[in-house]
């Protein structure tokens, strides 16, 4: 089955249906040709339902109807019509039925064969299936809809401009009812002709259908080689029943009546009213030029009578002159007077065209006159009658390149749909005045493709027109009402098809609107719904007076008006009662001295409207009377009399009394436009236009408008030297001509200048589409519009702007630029335009430069001839782009070049003219920016026959010396793999006896804990990254607190947030601001954790206000809540978790987290541990694992301490260690030794201690680097106990650098810079050595034999792994904390809030506020709750056992296999286990009884009292003031949304003015 994709939306290709579907067609085509033809046709009537099943599927109506849908078909447009529910289209190539949706329905070819009848003058044309047999087209001129007889009439001429027609099914066109070989319409082209039926009702009562043809009118008129004789206006049978048969023009007595005319006639438009024909035509006569004619006929009685009944108008332009032509035509339907529209040509051409509306009524003629172009035969024309003249009622729209219109009536509006022949829908909308609004732009093409003359309107929903182009058809809607999102949006776009739809609360077509109510613009062109002014009446009072302009449904009794400002009681109370659609305020005071912000909320029922307004001291606009004062004055709301601004009486004013207003000395010379460079754009506009021109010294910037004045934009100016300034042209929607003026300081406009907006510049071809890679080339690009690209770009070279070196409307030249490396094959062309890049559609190869290889010169006669050999390519390079010189005695000749080509080899022959020397020394070939020298080769017969001779010596040298060192390298290659294999085995074999005989030898003595307090615990979880702010936050003995002056505005501001309304508030306008930061997030949380951490209660209500507004901010993704710390509350949640669970994690997570810190410690440390890079060979990380590690061993040492200065020590210490270890590695474990041996630290720091060795009765230093290191490259190997032979029970003393001074002054090494550039301990550097000087390093390595110590890791801390994770999710007394317990009932009640059943989404919540907010934090970061150092390594570790608990609490079950991290594989076995205990951690808290607010008020207050005097509230109030001192306006903007009262308001202003007065003292 044959799905025609455009039908669906365009969300339909992502799903899986659409994938099922996208098979089928080629399935269909290829394995059942046959199936696929029978079907074709009944599907595409089936997709129609489809269609609107999909619709309802989807839901998107709205997003259905505005899309555009478009129609592309074989040959030109010919002519397009539209009937009940089909579009039908006519082209060059085929016939084409659509529904009213553009979906093809029937398709007939117009090219077939013409066979002979029995009339021997006459051939019938047949449409036949094989393609080989054509030799006829058909070119329809006639296409007519006949609706009440369900035919479509199609009628033109076939190859020898011979009529014929035929009658076809109007639901079926291939299906045909009738035809005949009979002259129906124009021979020619149906341009310049129209056609349309007529009724006529006859004195019989009968009324009779004809086809009206009215045929364009040549002087030099084609000879009939077919003998019909149709006159210029006849009438037509449309049945055989009607006198003469079907298409005859008899009348009833067999005469042939018609009009007839000498002139030259071009008919425009047709149409009838009621009884009323009208014809519309441009009429030239003789040398006169031409005339726009309306002819009126009267369809009664007979076909005579109607053609009798004729009488003519001319119709003028709006300027009165002669030479206007008639383009195109739409009559506007409904009204008492017949109103028509027509596009006008002002000077004959397409160009300069207007929009005018005429009074058509034919009741504007009292007497019948003879015509001077039009008779009767056999009348004779009146050349001595002049016709009556309409003038245009209105001139509606000046626009260039108009070329069709289509008129809709809509209430009191008119909505013309205007095309223009550079590609444009305009949507222009016209009041019951006749004023305009803003014209919209419904669509737009990129390039010039122009409108044809008839738009019609869709037919079914009357919500689309059909726009014809030459090879398509698109359906547009007539409107985007969907788009605007609210009422004061919907209403000022000013279009008549949307109305607000109360009910739905959206922007929708009325008819969309099911309930009643309904609220639209009226029936006047208004900018604003809403206006205002003030008025001083004669008491003195002052009113301001709202004036809503709008239409309802139902006029609503509550109509209401509220006047507030953010200080004072504006309005007296009570004040006049509000009558729709006005309200009144009378002010309570007199007019403040300084402008004021009112805001005027009015209530319409259910809609309520905001608008914004400054109330503005008349009297202050004062200045030198101008029409910019005067319009100043009048939008303000007040009045304009004897040339100055005063307050407003009634009636109201508007901007037309500012038309008169007299110039009164102005301060400035009167700027003048004499010309702008360029004067012609594309609609991105242009950069850098420089404008000329006199006076403009003081301009400030230009503006530029369109017709009716319509969003006027302005341009700042720059390099203004008073007779010329630069400025950028802006971007614009429209194409066509826009007025330019510029600004002086007084706002007023001045000079006036064109400048055109066209197309975007095409790209359609590059040739040559190759370049060589040195650049140069010369490329032409062919398109349209060329002329207004800036530059042209290439991709690998996107900064650098090319300037073309030449360019025309529709090419452009410029040269390539070089390519950056080898790697560049291919390039984009861009082409700049302003600040838009448009892409070429072909991209530019780059090849290697052309490679020339020698010459040989020849005398020839009086000339010499020279022949250059170049190596074949792909460039395909012409004799315009080589220069070839001759180089004799140091003297260049040019040579004339002809280009010659074989498959190998191209040969460029030149020749140099009047030259009788053929004796050159080189020729110098240039190519682009290239120049190549050959020089003469005198030796090259010597050097080919010396190259044959010795490539078979060198090839079986070659081969014999390959063969014997294959050999070698196969030996090699086998010994090598033994032992690599050996290797492996015995690597393999000892991880495996490590892994069964380790022992978990770990110690659990670690004596007392290092606990932090409380005030370090939460700063470090409050501030992780900001140790200034911990410094600021926390109270520690010794540190000043603030002073007591600060104490007022810190209890004032503290006072503030105590408000919840006014910190929520705060809250959201400052994560509104998007320079508002995730980081600024957290500050801005944990800073309002310390302020309010002694009234915890209140926190945590602000905390839950918080969360129930993030709960609603994303509904329809419930999973993903608090998943991320990206808001402020989910880092609020993050500090409430940690103060409250601090007890808890000290009492009963603490001992087992630090036991587990510990042994991971000495799990790391019982192998090798690489000094560099800190990998080890025992780890819970495979990216920290020690691979690399060479061969170890264990040594137990007796390390003796020096007791004092002369040579005493004490008892010996035994001390693991390993033959790998460094100095630095060896101190640690010694110092370590120590501190677990005697539970204190030693009194000498690690970078005091050195240490020596015992060696035959003396000690020797060992050092981390000496004389003896092993140094690779530059990179020097750190020393070991094996480099110094250290053997087991060897004997060590620790001395002390402060009572024995080291005999060399060295210090650590990891205080270098670029220590591990500099370095390596046990993995090597990635430098080519040799490793025969040490074949312990050539040993291969693998890393995936030693996974095993990764397991032997786990196994050793796997018990206190456990014991960690059962004391987080175990419950002492069957109990868990708190406010876990209050958090987790405060989730499930939001969950139920929001109508949330699934389970999942719970757990999810849960997981992601407790184990994946808190434990996980302090999980990898012990350093939080003790005083310990946190290495990466220990980080590593610590991430894998994370990883693990989170798995734990995760809902899917992952499937690993071999391919998946071993962190994952490692725990893989313990997660299902852990699982099932933590949802029976879950569930017990779920069944646990719940915990009422009393008594978890009284927990959080006695955490509150527990911590008092531990923080520095007054340092965190101040850095929370930074905030809103940045942000004031919008929190204060925020407050007056949500309502908040004067006080609070007044509240926070004073807090303000308090801390701005500290700014200069002890702010800082």
């Amino acid at each position: 089955f044959c799905f025609r994709f455009r039908l669906f939306p365009s969300n339909f290709s992502t799903s899986p249906f659409s994938k099922a579907a996208a098979l089928l067609p080629t399935l269909c085509r290829t394995q059942c040709p046959a199936v696929h033809q029978s079907l074709t046709v009944c599907f595409d009537k089936m997709l129609l339902l489809l269609l609107a099943l999909l619709c309802s599927i989807w839901g998107e109506p709205a997003r259905c109807l505005e899309e555009d849908r478009v129609f592309s078909f074989q040959g030109d447009l010919r002519l397009l019509t539209v009937g009940n529910s089909s579009v039908y289209i006519a082209t060059e190539e085929k016939l084409y039925q659509l529904s009213h949706d553009l979906t093809l329905v029937h398709s007939l070819t117009q090219r077939g064969i013409l066979k002979k009848t029995d009339q021997p003058d006459k051939e019938e044309f047949y449409r036949d299936p094989m393609e080989a047999a054509w030799n006829a087209a058909f070119r329809v001129n006639v296409l007519i809809p006949f609706v009440n007889n369900d035919t479509l009439i199609s009628c033109g001429v076939t190859n020898k401009d011979c009529g014929f027609c035929e009658v076809l099914d109007l639901k079926d066109i291939s299906r045909l009812v009738y035809s005949e070989a009979f002259q129906v319409g124009p021979r020619r082209s149906s341009r310049g002709s129209v056609s349309f039926l007529v009724d006529v009702k006859e004195d019989s009562g009968l009324t009779q259908t004809y086809i009206l043809t009215a045929i364009q009118k040549h002087r030099d008129k084609a000879e009939d080689k077919c003998g019909t004789d149709l006159r210029t206006i006849n009438l037509q049978n449309t049945n055989k029943e009607q006198n003469g048969d079907i298409f005859s023009w008899s009348g009833r007595s067999g005469d042939k009546p018609g009009i007839q005319t000498e002139a030259d006639v071009e008919f425009v438009d047709g149409f009838q009213i009621s009884s009323t024909v009208y014809l519309f035509s441009n009429v030239a006569s003789g040398g006169e030029t031409n005339k726009v004619r309306l002819i009126w006929l009267q369809a009664e009685t007979s076909k005579k009578q109607t053609l009798d009944s004729f009488h003519g108008a001319t119709l003028s332009s709006s300027d009165g002159g002669e030479g206007s032509r008639l383009l195109a035509s739409s009559v506007i339907p409904g009204g008492q007077r017949v109103l028509w529209s027509g596009v006008f040509s002002v000077d004959g051409g397409e160009a300069n065209t207007e929009l005018l509306l005429f009074d058509i009524s034919p009741d504007q003629i009292k007497e019948m006159k003879g015509d001077p172009h039009f008779f009767p035969p056999p009348k004779t024309a009146d050349p001595s009658s002049v016709p009556v003249a309409l003038k245009p009622k209105a001139v509606l729209f000046k626009q260039n390149l108009m070329s069709s219109v289509l008129a809709v009536r809509l209430n009191g509006w008119i909505v013309f749909f205007i095309g223009t022949a550079d590609g444009q829908l305009i949507k222009l909308s016209v009041d019951r005045n006749y004023q305009p609004s803003c014209p919209k732009i419904l669509y737009r093409t990129s390039g010039d493709n122009k409108v044809f003359p008839k738009i019609q309107l869709d037919p079914v929903d009357q919500k689309h027109v059909y726009v014809p182009f030459k090879n398509q058809v698109r359906r547009v809607p007539v409107s985007k009402c969907s788009t605007y999102q609210n009422v004061k949006d919907c209403l000022s776009a000013q279009d008549p098809f949307c109305v607000w739809c109360v009910s739905k609360k959206s922007c929708a077509f009325k008819d969309d609107c099911i309930a009643s109510e309904w609220l639209s613009i009226p029936d006047e062109s208004k900018q604003k719904i809403v206006s205002h002014r003030f008025l001083k009446d004669s008491t003195g009072a002052m009113k301001i007076i709202i004036q809503t302009h709008l239409t309802m449904a139902k006029v609503q009794s509550n109509f209401s008006c509220d006047f507030s400002t953010t200080s004072t009681q504006l309005c007296k109370n009570p004040g006049p009662q509000p009558v729709y659609p006005q309200c009144t305020c009378i002010l309570n005071d007199p007019f403040p001295a300084a402008d004021l912000d009112v805001t005027i909320k009015i209530s319409l029922g259910d809609v309520f409207l905001t608008e914004q307004i400054k109330m503005i001291n008349c009297s202050g606009i004062h200045g030198q009377p101008s029409f910019h004062l005067c319009q100043q004055c009048i939008r303000a709301g007040c009045g304009w009399r004897q040339n100055s601004c005063s307050w407003a009486t009634d009636p109201a004013q508007n901007d037309s009394i500012c038309a008169n207003v007299e110039l009164f000395g102005m301060n400035f010379s009167k700027p003048e436009i004499s010309s702008i460079t360029p004067s012609v754009v594309s609609f991105y506009g242009r950069n850098h236009a420089v404008l000329s021109g006199r006076n403009l010294r003081d301009v400030t910037r230009v503006r530029i408008k369109a017709d009716l004045d319509c969003d006027p934009k302005e341009a700042p100016v720059w390099n203004n030297n008073g007779s010329s300034l630069m400025f950028h042209i802006p971007r614009t929607e429209t194409k066509g001509r826009v007025k330019v003026c510029v600004l002086l300081p007084d706002r007023s406009c001045h000079g006036s200048f064109t400048i055109t907006y066209q197309s975007s510049p095409v790209c359609s071809d590059i040739k040559p589409s190759s370049s060589w890679r040195s650049g140069s080339r010369k490329i032409t690009v062919y398109g349209t519009h060329l002329d207004l690209v800036e530059g042209i770009t290439h991709s690998h070279t996107p900064q650098g702007v090319i300037i073309p070196l030449t360019s025309s409307y529709q090419n452009l030249v410029y040269e390539t630029p070089a390519a950056k490396n080898t790697q560049d094959s291919s390039s984009i062309v861009r082409l700049k335009v302003a600040n838009e890049t448009l892409e070429c559609s072909t991209r530019i190869t780059y090849y290697p430069d052309p490679v020339f290889s020698s010459f040989k010169a020849v005398k020839e006669g009086k000339d010499v001839r020279i022949v250059i050999q170049k190596k074949a390519d792909n460039l395909e390079m012409t004799t315009e782009e080589l220069s070839v010189e001759g180089i004799q005695n140091e003297n260049t000749y040019p040579c004339i070049i002809n280009k010659e080509s074989s498959n190998k080899t191209e040969t460029f022959t030149c020749k140099i003219q009047g030259l009788q020397n053929a004796d050159f020394e080189a020729v110098k070939v240039k190519y682009g920016a290239t120049s190549v020298t050959l020089n003469e080769s005198s030796f090259l017969p010597f050097l080919i026959l010396l190259v044959i001779i010795l490539i078979p010596i060198i090839f079986i040298v070659v081969f014999l010396v390959y063969r014997r060192q294959r050999q070698q390298f196969t030996v090699r290659m086998n010994k090598l793999m033994e032992d690599l294999e050996c290797d492996i085995r015995n690597d393999i074999r000892q991880g495996f006896i490590d892994l069964q005989t380790e022992k978990a030898d770990l110690m659990e003595n670690v004596g007392a804990i290092p606990f932090l307090d409380y005030k370090h615990f939460a700063s470090r979880t409050f501030f992780p990254e900001n140790d200034s702010l911990i410094k600021l936050c926390i109270r520690d003995i010794g540190r000043d607190v603030e002073k007591v002056e600060l104490d007022q505005h810190f209890h004032s501001f503290s006072k503030l947030i105590q408000d919840q309304l006014f910190l929520t508030s705060m809250v959201h306008a400052l994560e509104e601001q998007k320079s508002f930061t995730i980081k600024d997030k957290c500050t801005l949380a944990s800073l309002l954790t310390v302020a309010l951490h002694s009234n915890l209660s209140y926190l945590t209500e602000v905390m839950e206000v918080l969360l129930k507004d993030l709960m609603q901010q994303n509904p329809a993704q419930p999973k993903l809540l608090l998943r991320r710390t990206e808001s402020t509350v989910e880092k609020l949640l993050t500090n409430w978790v940690s103060v409250c669970l601090y007890g808890f994690l000290r009492e009963s997570v603490g001992h087992h987290l630090f036991l587990l810190v510990n042994a991971l410690t000495q799990q790391i440390s019982k192998g090798p541990v690489d000094c560099v890079t800190e990998k080890a060979l025992y780890t819970l990380s495979e990216d920290w694992l020690l691979w690399q590690a060479q061969d170890f061993s264990h040594l137990r040492l007796k390390v003796q301490f020096a007791v004092d200065s002369e040579g005493g020590v004490s008892e010996p210490l035994e001390v693991d260690a390993l033959s790998c270890d460094t100095m630095e590695q060896l101190k640690e474990k010694i110092l370590n030794t120590f501190k677990s041996k005697f539970g204190f630290a030693y009194n000498t720091p690690l970078r005091d201690v050195c240490v020596e060795y015992e060696k035959d009765g003396s000690f020797i230093p060992l050092q981390e680097v000496d004389g003896g290191s092993e140094v690779i490259g530059e990179v020097t190997k750190l020393n070991t106990l094996r480099h110094y032979k250290v053997n087991d029970g060897g004997t060590i003393k620790v001395l002390s650098k402060k009572t024995h001074p080291p005999l060399s002054p060295q210090g650590s090494v990891k205080d270098e810079e670029n220590f591990s550039g500099k370095y390596f301990h046990l993995i090597d550097p990635d430098i080519v050595e040799d490793h025969g000087k040490n074949p312990e390093r050539k040993k291969l390595k693998l890393k995936e034999v030693y996974l095993t110590k990764l397991l032997s890791t786990k196994v050793a801390v796997h018990s206190y792994v456990e014991n960690l994770f059962r004391a987080i999710w175990g419950m002492s007394q069957s109990k868990a904390p708190l406010a876990i317990k209050y958090f987790f009932d405060f989730l499930d009640a939001q969950a139920e809030n929001m109508k949330i059943t699934d389970p999942d989404v719970r757990h999810i919540w849960k997981t992601n506020s407790l184990p994946l907010r808190f434990w996980v934090n302090i999980l990898k970061n012990p350093q939080f709750v003790f005083d310990l150092e946190k290495t990466p390594h220990l980080d590593g570790c610590l991430s894998v056992i994370a990883q693990a608990f989170m798995d734990s609490f995760s809902l899917s079950e992952t499937q690993l296999g071999k391919h998946a991290p071993t962190n994952k594989l490692l725990y893989a076995k313990d997660i299902p286990k852990f699982k099932q205990e933590v949802k029976a951690y879950y569930k017990q808290i779920r069944e646990q009884s719940a915990v009422n607010d009393a008594e978890f008020k009284d927990f959080l207050q006695g955490e509150s009292k527990k911590h008092e005097g531990e923080f520095n509230e007054a340092a965190a109030l101040r850095e929370l003031f930074k905030f809103i001192q940045r942000y004031f306006t919008e929190i204060k903007a925020k407050l007056e949304s949500n309502s908040a009262p004067a006080e609070l308001m007044e509240q926070l202003q004073h807090v303000k003015d308090l801390f701005d007065g500290l700014k200069s003292c002890s702010w800082n």
